[in-house]
C-alpha cells in the first residue's frame, strides 16, 4: 500500500509483448516534499496572481510542524494534511507510523530499482520513465517518436495502465514490441513490476526502452524504476499552475515536454508562466515544447534521446574495455 495516496496493490498483471517483433548514472528520489507557500503566509489568491519572487516557493522538511489549519483571508481557512513529517494523511496511522511504512516501501523499491539500473547499464539500454496526468498525450507522442526514429534505433515499450491493453496495441501497430503492465487498483508502476517485465522482453543491447507510467502526477514521482531519466509531459490543455500543485513530479523530472502546443491558438494558456512555475520547482529542468500533431519540438526531443543513447552505449563500451 502506498501511504502517499492509499492505493492498494490491486491485481498486477504483465501481458505479452505481441506485435511486430518477437517477444522477448543513478537519479536519487527527491528528498523533501515541495509545497507552494505565499510570502508572509498562505496564499488567498490563485497562482495566476502570484508575485514572480521565487522565494515564495520553498521545500518542506521532515521537521516542519506547520499547523494543519491556517487562516487565510477573512472567512476562509486552509486545511493542510501534508504539513507533517509524512507529508500525507491516513486515518488510523500516526505520522511516525506513516514515515516508517513509506521508508520501508521506498527503501525496498530503491534497492530493486538499483538492480534494474545496473541490468540496463550492462546492456547499454537507455531507459526513460514517461510520467504525466491522464490525457496529456503521452501515447500519441510516444507513437510519433517511434515513427520518427523509423527503426534506426532498436526500441521497446513498457505500458502501464490500471486496466486494458489499448495503449500497448497502439504501440505494436508501429512495429515496436510493447509489454503491458496492468496495475489493478495501483496508481503507479514500481521497480519490482519493471524487474519482472524485463526478462520477458528481448531487449537488444544499446537500445531504447520507453516506460509509459500510469497517468498520475502524484505517486510515480516517488518510485524509481531504474530509469536514466523521468520525463514529465505537461499538456497545454491543463492548468498552467500544474507544476505548483503537483511539485514532486516536476522536481523528480530531468526533462519536461510542454505538449499539445498546436492547440495554443484555441486556449487561454500562458506558456511562459507555466514554464516559470516549473522552473521554480526545479531550476535544472530542461523544457521542450512539443506537438505530435504539427511536429513542433520533435527534432529537439529526438536529438535528446539520441544523445542519451550515445552516452549509454559509451558507458557500456567503457565497461567492456575495463
Amino acid at each position: 500500500m502506498c501511504t502517499t495516496c492509499g492505493c492498494g496493490s490491486g491485481e498486477t498483471r504483465i501481458g505479452a509483448l505481441g506485435g511486430g517483433r518477437p517477444a522477448g548514472g543513478a537519479h536519487p528520489r527527491p528528498g523533501a516534499t515541495r509545497t507552494w507557500r505565499a510570502v508572509g503566509g498562505h496564499a488567498a489568491t490563485p497562482p495566476r496572481g502570484l508575485s514572480p519572487d521565487t522565494s515564495s516557493f520553498s521545500p518542506v522538511t521532515a521537521a516542519d510542524t506547520t499547523p494543519t489549519s491556517h487562516p487565510a483571508a477573512p472567512g476562509h481557512h486552509h486545511l493542510d494534511f501534508g504539513s507533517g513529517p509524512a507529508h500525507a494523511h491516513a486515518p488510523g496511522l500516526s505520522q511516525a507510523q506513516m514515515v516508517k511504512i513509506e521508508r520501508d516501501i521506498l527503501g525496498k523499491n530503491d534497492a530493486r530499482a538499483a538492480e534494474n539500473r545496473a541490468w540496463l547499464a550492462e546492456r547499454g539500454i537507455f531507459a526513460l520513465n514517461l510520467v504525466s496526468s491522464p490525457g496529456s498525450g503521452k501515447t500519441s507522442l510516444l507513437v510519433r517518436t517511434l515513427q520518427l526514429l523509423g527503426g534506426r534505433v532498436p526500441a521497446a515499450v513498457i505500458e502501464g495502465d490500471q486496466q486494458t491493453e489499448f495503449d500497448a496495441e497502439r504501440i505494436r501497430a508501429t512495429g515496436v514490441p510493447a509489454l503491458q503492465i496492468n496495475t489493478g487498483k495501483g496508481c503507479h508502476l514500481d521497480a519490482d513490476m519493471v524487474a519482472r517485465a524485463l526478462p520477458r522482453m528481448e531487449l537488444a543491447a544499446d537500445s531504447l526502452l520507453l516506460i509509459e507510467n500510469v497517468g498520475n502526477l502524484v505517486c510515480p514521482a516517488a518510485f524509481d524504476l531504474g530509469e536514466a531519466h523521468k520525463v514529465a509531459i505537461f499538456s497545454v490543455t491543463e492548468g498552467e499552475d500544474k507544476p505548483l500543485k503537483y511539485p514532486d513530479m516536476f522536481a523528480a523530472a530531468d526533462l519536461m515536454l510542454l505538449n499539445k502546443t498546436d492547440l495554443l491558438p484555441y486556449l487561454a494558456f500562458d506558456t511562459e508562466r507555466a514554464i516559470d512555475f516549473a522552473l521554480r520547482v526545479n531550476p535544472r529542468l530542461r523544457v521542450v515544447r512539443t506537438s505530435a500533431t504539427n511536429g513542433e519540438g520533435l527534432d529537439e526531443w529526438i536529438a535528446w534521446i539520441e544523445a542519451g543513447l550515445a552516452a549509454a552505449r559509451a558507458r557500456r563500451a567503457a565497461g567492456l574495455r575495463a
